[in-house]
């Protein structure tokens, strides 16, 4: 490739000194080098991002430049082109593994993730402003065009040093061939994982490939798996009959995981309302039991826990609740609607059209617009979750119906940024919202430390169930059946690396013979599970639960 500043074409139109040249072309190979380097090293897993983890040989690396070295210069060239190419693409791969698995805890999927662009724009416009998103959509779109370009010119930069010393590039090449062997054969490492004898580039690859391939394959297998429902062709006479006459609500609060009652930088607070509220609500007749549910979703993606709870079937991505919302299967919604129950949604966090609504069915559907909160936002939640549970209250009430409800209910308080929270106010002061005001000089500050988000986190989850306590303790009467669960666990930021995808669930009513009917699922009484508590996937909920209040 030639130099950068060939004769006669520097800027002043006056060479620089020769000096000068070589050791500005050796800078600029060196860091060509130190770029392909890291694309090559670069962990594609958060969790293993440590400067140790770079110390490694990888193999690819040997095995192209030994083809560069076999080849005639002309395919030489091009092969260092395709090499390079190739190269940028797996970086911007392992970019996006890495993002996800900090935030998601799982890979990037290459075949499903991309309409998570548009649901990360929409977040970072409502928790940072809309010129932050433009401005973070700016970077990513440079980043996409400019690491293939950057990464390619480097290999082609690369090449001509090391076809040009062939005999000493070759002598490299064999010396680090049977390094690289000797570290394969005895599993040499520096830290756990990532072992020097290096082949993660193609591991990365055949696991994205084998990635897409089974996505493809399972438009077919879930397809199946839909129209297999023991409860398809009940009859609603026969449905829920143990629950007639109740008012009953699925509450799901944001990011409320299985940590937040376990581990110790969140389990005393949260853990003291939870247990203060039990007491609370038994001094009001009402009792409590309590286990875990394995989410499909973690650190974000809450529409794939909704539809896995309420449809029985486990919607771990994009693609099955895309083939979820064209299909007729009955929903756990549904078939409270199919028993004669008025079904109602409470999205505040809809501020947009929302076709999965049509699928859901609800009788009355009330989102950001129809809830007409006039206060302070709060980051990402559209409204605190107190006014949300006041409006939907005052908005029912008004209703003149006898017939019992079924509502799916949506609190987003403790949504990802975390960021201030406002205090539990007295019930008959919330209004149209306006008294929610944000203290003074606050802010949503983007440079907290990992420990100061915990923090956030942290209260955010007690704002909410004690919103939730308190709506209970206030409002609860005799025909309420009230189901809370998480529909996931907070990113990784907050967990911290390789935590469950388990999050608490708890029933709450007066009604004895309800919590007599959930006897045989062992679960604990009050409202926090212990660590022993039962442990079900999300997707088992809707049978045990259509089973347990069908007929005995």
């Amino acid at each position: 490739m030639p130099d950068a500043h060939p004769e006669g074409a520097t800027d002043g139109g006056v060479d620089p000194p020769p000096r000068r040249r070589t050791v500005l072309a050796r800078l600029v190979t060196v860091l060509a080098a130190l770029l392909v380097l890291t694309v090559l090293t670069l962990p594609y897993d958060f969790g293993r991002l440590t400067p140790a983890a770079f110390v490694r040989v990888p193999l690819e690396a040997l095995l192209a430049v030994a083809l560069l070295l076999a080849l005639p210069t002309r395919w030489s060239r091009l092969v260092a082109t395709v090499v390079g190419a190739a190269l940028g693409l797996l970086g911007l791969l392992k970019l996006l593994d890495l993002g996800f698995s900090a935030a998601l805890s799982r890979a990037f999927d290459p075949v499903l993730d991309w309409a998570l662009l548009d649901e990360g724009f929409a977040f970072l416009s409502e928790s940072y402003g809309r010129p932050t998103a433009i401005a973070v959509a700016a970077a990513l779109a440079v980043l996409v065009v400019g690491l293939p370009v950057l990464v390619t010119l480097s290999v082609r930069r690369l090449r001509n040093p090391l076809v040009g010393h062939r005999t000493g590039t070759t002598r490299v090449v064999t010396a680090l061939v049977v390094v690289w062997v000797v570290c394969a054969a005895f599993n040499v490492r520096v830290v756990e994982g990532s072992p020097i004898a290096d082949t993660s580039a193609t591991t990365l690859a055949n696991g994205h490939g084998f990635q897409v391939r089974l996505r493809l394959d399972d438009r077919e297998t879930f397809g199946a798996l839909i129209e297999q429902d023991p409860f398809g062709d009940t009859p609603g006479d026969q449905l829920l009959t143990a629950l007639r006459g109740k008012n009953v609500v699925i509450s799901f609060v944001e990011s409320y995981g299985r940590d937040a009652v376990e581990d110790p930088e969140f389990a005393p607070q949260i853990g003291a309302v939870l247990d203060d509220g039990a007491s609370r609500l038994g001094a009001a007749g009402f009792g409590a039991r309590s286990g875990f549910l394995t989410s499909p979703t973690f650190g974000g993606g809450s529409w794939l826990a909704h539809a896995t709870l309420l449809s029985g079937l486990w919607i771990d991505n994009d693609q099955r609740h895309r083939t979820l919302l064209a299909s007729d299967r009955m929903t756990l919604n549904g078939a409270f609607r199919r028993a004669n129950w008025e079904t109602v949604g409470v999205m505040p966090a809809v501020t947009k059209a929302w076709p999965e609504g049509s699928f859901y069915g609800y009788d009355r559907f009330y989102d950001a617009r129809s809830l007409a909160y006039r206060g302070s936002k709060f980051s990402f939640g559209t409204m605190p979750d107190q006014y949300t549970l006041a409006s939907w209250r005052r908005l029912e009430q008004a209703r003149e119906d006898d017939r019992p409800t079924m509502t799916e209910l949506a609190l987003v308080s403790s949504h990802a940024p975390w960021t201030p929270v406002p205090q539990v106010v007295d019930w008959a002061n919330i209004g149209d919202g306006s008294s929610f005001r944000r203290p003074g000089g606050a802010s949503d500050d983007k440079r907290r430390t990992a420990r100061q988000i915990k923090a956030d986190y942290r209260t955010s989850i007690e704002y909410t169930l004690n919103s939730l306590i308190s709506y209970v303790q206030t409002y609860g009467d005799d025909d309420l059946v009230f189901i809370v669960l998480g529909d996931h666990q907070p990113a990784a930021v907050v967990t911290g690396e390789n935590a469950s995808h388990d999050v608490p669930i708890s029933i709450v009513t007066r009604d004895r013979a309800v919590l007599d009917r959930i006897s045989g699922w062992g679960w604990q009484d009050g409202l926090k599970p212990g660590p022993q508590a039962p442990v079900w996937r999300m997707d088992a909920f809707r049978d045990r639960f259509l089973t347990t209040f069908g007929p005995s």
